[in-house]
């Protein structure tokens, strides 16, 4: 297969970080070292799912997934460069719920007339969905309110303990949805069906170990990613606000799109649901919540105020355009390409962004 021959990008991404090679040369290779990994980190997922149930499944692919997206934006806030680690969080939600989602709809379609899902559980993504803009607008709302009422010095501090709080009680909520979904309606949303893998299925440990070590992998090229950010953004002549809200959150979430388009394919549009949206859902109650615990465990304290309004717009503009299409329960290939055509979109305003 294609992924085991991208496998080279591994040792190759290594020896130019080491070589002293330009930056933007190692920012390719271990961006495009992560491709194979995310393919082996959605083979490992697979096959937990055909033992665990799509529900299970579904949770470790968006789980493994994100952790590598998250130790990415831990180095990244460790040089104390808070507003790309907020970009990254805006583009992964749009990139999982926009693009991730809108190419699993168009190539699950491929020769089919549409395809459906249950609606209960599209009810509450869509309800999670809504609760995650709140949670990520309120404190925006509340600096722009705040700074022309209480003294200056005291707005940033105001800021900081806001969003504290609003990162405990996503966290909590998070929780609760996990509780709600796997265990007191878990007949409703525990997803029993089991997923075929078209051959013999691997052990539950053996699919773990691949999944941590794949993630292991995805970390340590991810902080080679991080470490030539910058100056290939200058190289690209590209903002590093642009890269963060686009190119990072791509190769972030690798796992999820590959994950996705497959089980769209295998008409499992269920789970392709609580991958796609559960990711963005994951990020916004859960990533973003422990990034702002951890920014204080490693001196660059960072709170949730998107002051960019475009940032804003594009996860109000999520909510909006996910609930509208998956209200009925069903796709065609037409609803994807209208989820791909908004985020090409607001990644045209982010490029122009200066």
């Amino acid at each position: 297969m294609i992924f085991t021959y991208l496998l080279i990008f591994i040792p190759i991404s290594i020896a130019l970080e080491f070589a002293g090679a330009p930056p933007i040369w190692v920012f390719i290779a271990s961006a495009a070292a992560i491709i194979p990994l995310a393919e082996w980190m959605r083979r490992a997922t697979e096959h937990i799912a055909s033992r665990a149930g799509s529900a299970i499944g579904g949770l470790l692919n968006i789980t493994f997934g994100n952790a590598a997206e998250l130790i990415l934006a831990i180095f990244v806030l460790k040089t104390g460069n808070t507003q790309v680690v907020k970009a990254t969080i805006t583009g992964s939600i749009v990139g999982n719920s926009l693009l991730g989602l809108g190419l699993a709809i168009v190539a699950g379609s491929w020769g089919r007339h549409k395809q459906s899902f249950p609606r209960e559980r599209a009810g509450l993504l869509g309800s999670l969905l809504i609760l995650s803009v709140i949670g990520l607008l309120l404190p925006a709302l509340f600096d722009y309110t705040e700074r022309n009422i209480a003294p200056a010095g005291n707005v940033g501090s105001l800021d900081q303990n806001l969003s504290l709080g609003v990162a405990i009680v996503l966290i909590l909520v998070y929780i609760g949805n996990l509780i709600y979904t796997l265990i007191t309606h878990s007949n409703v949303f525990g997803g029993d069906e089991e997923l075929e893998v078209g051959h013999a299925a691997w052990s539950i440990k053996k699919s773990l170990t691949v999944l941590v070590l794949a993630t292991a992998a995805v970390a340590f090229e991810a902080e080679m990613v991080s470490g030539a950010l910058e100056k290939t953004a200058s190289t690209l002549h590209l903002t590093e606000f642009f890269l963060g809200l686009i190119v990072l959150p791509l190769v972030g979430n690798a796992a999820e799109y590959f994950s996705a388009i497959y089980f769209a394919r295998k008409d499992k549009m269920d789970l392709v649901m609580s991958i796609a949206v559960g990711a963005s859902i994951q990020v916004a109650l859960l990533t973003a919540p422990l990034l702002v615990l951890i920014s204080y465990l490693v001196g660059h304290p960072m709170n949730l105020v998107f002051s960019n309004p475009l940032e804003l717009i594009a996860i109000a503009g999520v909510a909006f355009a996910v609930n509208s299409i998956a209200q009925d329960g069903e796709t065609t290939w037409f609803e994807g390409l209208l989820l791909i055509a908004v985020y090409a979109l607001l990644a045209l305003a982010f490029y122009f962004v200066t």
